[in-house]
């Protein structure tokens, strides 16, 4: 052990207070703002930082919540990872971040390495069935796992159906529905079910394309070259189930000669309405990431898991930006 290492009977001494008016303010315990102002700012002096691992094994609590997502490439997991560690901060917790790289067996590994490591709780994003038995308190993101775990989610039904009246309200009489491909139904697969059902309701053509893989751009050229006529694309609006899927029929529409958005309009879903590294900012059904990272949070620390509802679906909005054809101003195009 390191002697150097402040104790808590020297932020006892430097803050003048008893040994047991310190541990019940870094235990959470009620004490008088005077005497809890004291203990902090002899801890900040000194540099004292609790042993929560030490405190563990006396209260059964870490204050450590695991997060485990299948990378943080992509826009909605980084944006997830910081919002639930901005939560738990606020909380006084902290975050252990496991990434799967979409393999279910490294999600069955994450779980076990949160266990071994005592966590309060673990918050979950996977496209995969995967079955939990930790005994701990888990919360799903964007993916209904059982009954007895709670799942929280965007409205990507209401998203798909915001997307579909938009781009017809905006003049678009042929519409598309891209999206990534998953073996197993997750949330966002509601995405295209309202947006078909708009399609439906106006009597609307439309075509849909599900790709295995972001990646795959030839799968994106033979889609638009099956829908060229005279140089011309048949379909004069695309809603996408991601920006990222946006950026890449971008470039494959500007090898067509096709231009965004004065001859095809798009909309895509994401965090933000920012695309890539350009300035770009592209027209979006906004997911509420920040309120699914707090609601998650709050819903995986909750001691009384009687009343958890299974599922938690949050409202999604709309941000235009420069790939539908909207009078905005300059300031507007973006978040």
């Amino acid at each position: 052990m390191n002697r150097n290492l402040p104790t808590m009977k020297d932020v006892a001494q430097e803050a003048g207070v008893s040994i047991g008016t310190v541990s019940k303010v870094f235990n959470g315990l009620p004490v008088g703002k005077k005497y809890r102002d004291k203990v902090r700012r002899a801890a900040n002096k000194l540099g004292y930082q609790v042993n929560l691992y030490a405190r563990g094994m006396r209260t059964n609590k870490t204050s450590t919540v695991a997060l485990i997502v299948p990378e943080i490439e992509q826009p909605f997991c980084s944006a997830l990872a910081r919002h639930v560690c901005a939560a738990l901060t606020l909380r006084e917790y902290r975050m252990l971040l496991y990434t799967t790289g979409f393999q279910p067996e490294m999600e069955l590994d994450c779980i076990n390495r949160a266990r071994q490591n005592m966590v309060d709780g673990i918050i979950v994003l996977t496209h995969t069935p995967l079955r939990v038995d930790t005994g701990l308190p888990i919360v799903s993101v964007d993916h209904c796992l059982s009954p007895n775990i709670p799942c929280i989610t965007s409205e990507n039904y209401g998203g798909g159906y915001m997307a579909a009246e938009k781009l017809i309200k905006l003049g678009c009489r042929r519409l598309a529905y891209l999206r990534t491909a998953s073996p197993n139904f997750i949330e966002s697969d509601e995405q295209g079910n309202g947006f078909k059902m708009v399609c439906h309701t106006m009597k609307i053509p439309y075509d849909t394309l599900l790709l295995d893989d972001i990646r795959d751009t030839e799968s994106l050229r033979s889609f638009f070259n099956a829908h060229m006529s005279d140089r011309a694309l048949d379909m004069d609006g695309i809603f996408c189930s991601t920006n990222l899927l946006v950026w890449q029929i971008h470039s494959v529409l500007k090898e067509l000669n096709i231009r965004i958005p004065e001859d095809v309009q798009v909309i895509g879903s994401d965090v933000s309405s920012r695309l890539g590294g350009e300035g770009f900012f592209c027209s979006t059904i906004v997911q509420p990431v920040d309120k699914i990272a707090d609601t998650s949070v709050r819903l995986v620390l909750t001691e009384d898991r009687a009343n958890i509802p299974a599922r938690i679906c949050l409202p999604v909005s709309y941000t235009p930006g420069w790939t539908t054809r909207e009078r905005i101003k300059e300031g507007a195009r973006g978040q």
